[in-house]
């Protein structure tokens, strides 16, 4: 297009990329370059653009001469200019006339005030009128590395997410983030300083709408955008949603140029109603500002409310507080029905939907009957013109949105605007339409704002809490300077007792008479059963006779609470009972008994049955919405899978009689994946139960207590090896988790890391944790000794450690006492399963280790491994010591558990055996050892650290790592890591499976 005399014209938002698109066009074009260009400061000064282009006083008042005078200095060179937008007339006169004789290339932002005829006029002349397209996602993430390369990859990803595209936007977010700032506030930074300048430009509806877009994050239909929405789509400052996340699911983002649908034909449909109803994002409980961040998307399902609970009359009396349609605050049409026609209010609409910290999805797009949903390009644009609001706009476009959404939205607007009791009122409206974790954000939010609040309410809001997994919130709403009633006090005793405060818990119950209510009186007395187990375990044996005389047929409550007692002293039928409990038609007793069975079968070692019911409670907890929970039960199912550990195929699922634990096993359903087709990074895209979606949230597999033979089956079909768990843990780390959630997957990335060399990882991810957990605690006593630090592992169990953890830890410290070479004085702990009870017998005798490591063969691999190190170690014949070390190697190898290897490998050099064959040569191909070499060097481990992980000389590790240089084709020993896995990163060489493996040994 330039390579002969034309006009090629670069239109595009504030911060697309226009100027960096010139220079680079600029340098690529051969001969001389003359650019120049517009400045904001002199846009009346005539010809201005023009003489820097030639650095030359130009004849301004005649176009003719100005154009001739512009030709004689230009000839066969390329003129440049930039911000033609603003360009003073007699440059914008000249340049149809340039355009004959010259080749001109200039750049106009969008929006402009040019005059329309002048438009016209460039229009006509243009060779090419080009629209910057936004980055795609990998430009964008590139970029944001760039600008602030030690961001983590979730931050950048974040940054990217948000930017949409624009290279300003991306550069800005980035440096904001690297500095610890926040992206938006009260005040403007430079970058949002120029994107206000140039949305200066728009008309006041364009300016309207884009400021209802930055105050709510997903699609909005034209007619609730009103008329500015066409001034907005010519501008490219929004698309068509259907376009926009049709491109970003495929990794670009399109120019909303001559490819998109034009404004008119976007606009012409109209917006339908079941537009106007798109989904809508809740804030969490507390929140006083309609744009703040901590957003939380509303369920886009339809439902009647939570199921009925038979617990007590405290949940009877909450469900039928006033909190639906006939609520005694409300008044006939106080609040528009959800799914209302904006289209259809006085004034046409403004502007939006909802503020929001994700990015919106395809789904999101579903256009109405007739109408289309529009998207900014970027967000963060959107987000700038939201914040040139001042207080009084900001009101009134809060109110007017509050007019034109559905109730879970309008009620977020009416706070904001400063209307809290129509934000209540709103806020119940919605909650009566909600479900699950959607219902409690909203009543929660209901009672925290500072209006008079119903004691219905807040029994109601506790009540949903609850059920969502939100003890604290939901003791906090009860926490009020005046009594509640006894429905109030055992709720308020429930939530302290699920928050970890036994105490609390029955102080909150003690003023409930015996003359209470039969179901209020069953929930006193399972709190009391439940306080006093936790504090006095006998006493809590003698108690619950006397609940079970009281109770001739409990309640499902009470039968939990009796199941949980027979579970600590592991009376027979202790599973089956607590089975059958998960099974109620309680979903609180049902989540809270389904816990209290997988922490009881991982403490006992059936870390398969565990793995299942926490896998099928989790998908019943996804379908309810209950996030809590589901983190909850999503993260101690991948620590059992990865304590469990497996070798390749063969995962074995041990399990009691199937008969023994009704249950669907049989279900088809239950055949699945219990993990969403989202793939292996998780088992729930932001969108599970916290983000609206119930593609991802589906978790197909045995229900919640289906039988613990039936959850175990599920735990070995989903088994996808250590990669798959270590991706779904880490991904449940970087999430807002509970404390026992987080705690377990912190625990199960944090193993597989230290298990195969990635030492440094799994104390970052230990580090990063910042709570106490039994889990926790020892992985990091486990990763100190894997890490040669005998010191830092002998320590004594951490706090609440039990059963298996318990013996895991007693375990670890006599191996560190070994390597110390002392002798470990730790008493045997009470209540652990066979295999740790079995382990410790031997470290005691200093015999039994190979029938110990046959004990674990069901329960954990590793320790399996370990055992087999031990009688290798401490046997005083040599020919069992190293057929136990042979073994041991064999195991960890086939496992990939590097550090185990290795060690098995240093006993082996003691008792001189040395492998005198070496395999066939690989090629081209790395070899095992050779990946494991450079993988720990991308990990940044120094020859020496890699060499005593691996149990191999440090000459041998720097042999690896030129063999490895040498296939890759790489010149040093970091580009050979990259190398190797940026491209295959599982690939190993196919000949490599006997026992004598190609390590160069």
């Amino acid at each position: 297009m330039l390579q002969r005399p034309g006009l090629v014209v670069l239109t595009g938002p504030p911060g697309c990329g226009r100027s960096t698109a010139l220079r680079e066009i600029a340098a690529s074009v051969p001969g001389p370059v003359h650019a120049g260009g517009g400045l904001a400061m002199l846009q009346t000064v005539p010809a201005l653009a023009l003489s820097r282009a030639v650095r030359a006083r130009l004849p301004a008042d005649d176009v003719h001469l100005l154009a001739e005078a512009v030709r004689s200095r230009v000839r066969g060179g390329l003129l440049v200019l930039d911000d033609l937008h603003y360009a003073d007339p007699a440059t914008l006169a000249a340049l149809p006339l340039l355009a004959a004789r010259c080749r001109v290339l200039t750049a106009v932002r969008t929006p402009h005030r040019l005059p329309a005829a002048a438009v016209e006029a460039l229009r006509t002349a243009a060779t090419a009128w080009i629209e910057v397209p936004p980055l795609d996602r990998a430009a964008a993430l590139d970029l944001a590395r760039r600008s602030a390369g030690h961001l983590d990859e979730a931050t950048v990803a974040a940054v990217t997410d948000r930017a949409g595209g624009n290279p300003l936007a991306v550069t800005a977010l980035a440096r904001q983030a690297a500095a610890g700032r926040a992206a938006s506030g009260p005040d403007i930074d430079q970058v949002a300083y120029a994107i206000a300048a140039a949305l200066a430009d728009l008309p006041r509806p364009a300016r309207t709408a884009l400021a209802a877009l930055g105050l709510l994050g997903r699609p909005a239909p034209a007619a609730l955008l009103g008329p500015g929405a066409t001034d907005l789509l010519a501008a490219g400052l929004i698309a068509p949603a259907s376009v926009l996340l049709g491109a970003a699911s495929g990794d670009a983002l399109p120019s909303p140029g001559p490819r998109s649908p034009s404004a008119g034909a976007v606009l012409a449909g109209g917006a339908s109603p079941s537009a106007a109803a798109a989904p809508g994002l809740a804030r969490s409980a507390g929140a006083a500002d309609g744009e703040a961040s901590g957003v939380v998307p509303a369920s886009p399902r339809s439902s009647a409310g939570d199921p009925a609970s038979s617990r007590d009359a405290a949940t009877a009396s909450a469900r039928s507080s006033g909190v639906a349609g006939d609520d005694p605050w409300s008044s006939p049409g106080s609040a528009p029905a959800a799914g209302g026609d904006p289209s259809s209010s006085p004034g046409g609409g403004v502007g939006g939907v909802v503020p929001g910290d994700r990015r919106p999805s395809p789904a999101d797009a579903r256009p109405g009957a007739g109408g289309e949903l529009l998207l900014p390009v970027s967000s963060y644009v959107a987000e700038t013109a939201a914040g040139l609001l001042d207080a009084a706009a900001r009101v009134e476009l809060h109110t007017r949105l509050a007019e034109l959404t559905p109730p879970a939205e309008a009620a977020r607007h009416l706070a904001a605007a400063g209307d809290l009791m129509g934000a209540h009122r709103r806020a119940l409206v919605a909650a009566d339409l909600a479900s699950g974790g959607d219902r409690a954000a909203l009543l929660l939010f209901a009672c925290e704002l500072d209006v008079p609040i119903d004691a219905r309410v807040r029994l109601a809001a506790a009540d949903a809490a609850l059920t969502a997994g939100r003890p604290a919130a939901a003791a906090r709403v009860l926490q009020t300077g005046e009594p509640l009633g006894p429905e109030a006090d055992v709720l308020r005793g429930e939530a302290l007792l699920q928050a970890g405060d036994p105490a609390g818990a029955r102080a909150a119950v003690r003023s409930v008479p015996d003359a209470a209510t039969g179901p209020v009186l069953a929930a006193r007395d399972r709190v009391l059963l439940l306080a006093e187990l936790a504090a006095d375990p006998s006493a809590a044996q003698d108690l619950a006779g006397k609940v079970n005389a009281r109770h001739p047929k409990p309640s499902p409550g009470v039968a939990a609470a009796l199941a949980a007692v027979q579970a600590h002293f592991r009376t027979p039928g202790w599973d089956v009972a607590l089975a059958a409990a998960a099974r109620s038609g309680d979903p609180l007793i049902a989540r809270w008994s389904a816990w209290l069975l997988v922490e009881q079968l991982g403490a006992d070692g059936r870390l398969t049955d565990a793995a299942g019911a926490a896998l099928a409670a989790a998908r019943d907890s996804a379908a309810a919405l209950a996030y809590g929970w589901q983190t909850r039960f999503t993260a101690a199912a991948d620590w059992a899978l990865a304590l469990h550990g497996s070798l390749p195929g063969d995962l074995v699922a041990h399990s009691v009689d199937p008969a023994a634990s009704p249950g669907p096993a049989s279900d088809p359903a239950a055949t699945s994946s219990p993990y969403p087709s989202t793939g292996p990074t998780g088992p729930f895209e932001p969108g599970a139960a916290a983000y609206g979606s119930h593609e991802a949230a589906g978790l197909p597999g045995a229900r919640a207590g289906g039988g613990v033979a039936a959850g175990s089956a599920v735990a070995a079909r989903m088994w996808d090896g250590a990669d798959g768990v270590l991706k779904r843990a880490s991904n449940l780390t970087d999430r807002a988790l509970p404390d026992e959630a987080r705690g377990y997957a912190t625990a199960a990335a944090a193993l597989i890391e230290a298990d195969t060399g990635l030492l440094a990882a799994a104390r970052a991810h230990l580090d990063a944790a910042g709570t106490a957990h039994p889990a926790t605690a020892w992985v990091a006593q486990e990763t100190a000794w894997l890490d040669g630090q005998p010191e830092r592992a002998a320590q004594s169990a951490a706090p609440g450690a039990a059963g298996l953890l318990a013996g895991l830890h007693a375990i670890t410290a006599q191996w560190a006492a070994h390597d110390l070479g002392e002798l470990s004085t730790q008493p045997l702990p009470g209540g652990l399963p066979a295999a740790a009870r079995r382990t410790l017998t031997a470290w005691a005798t200093g015999t039994g280790f190979t029938a110990a490591a046959e004990s674990w063969r069901p329960v954990a691999l590793r320790e399996r491994i370990r055992c087999l190190l031990a009688a290798g170690v401490t046997d005083t014949d040599p020919a069992r010591a190293v057929a136990a070390l042979l073994s041991a190697e064999q195991l960890a190898d086939a496992a990939g558990l590097t550090v185990l290897a290795g060690r098995a490998r240093r006993g082996l050099r003691r008792h001189h055996v040395h492998r005198d064959t070496r395999s066939p040569r690989s090629g081209d191909q790395l070899t095992r050892r050779e990946n494991d070499v450079l993988r720990l060097v991308a990990a940044g481990e120094p020859t020496r650290r890699i060499a005593g992980q691996l149990g191999i000389s440090a000459e041998t590790v720097d042999t690896h790592i030129r063999a490895g240089m040498r296939k890759l084709g790489a010149r040093t020993r970091t580009e050979a890591a990259a190398l190797a896995f940026a491209t295959h990163p599982s690939e190993t060489d196919t000949n490599d499976t006997n026992d004598s493996h190609k390590d160069g040994r």
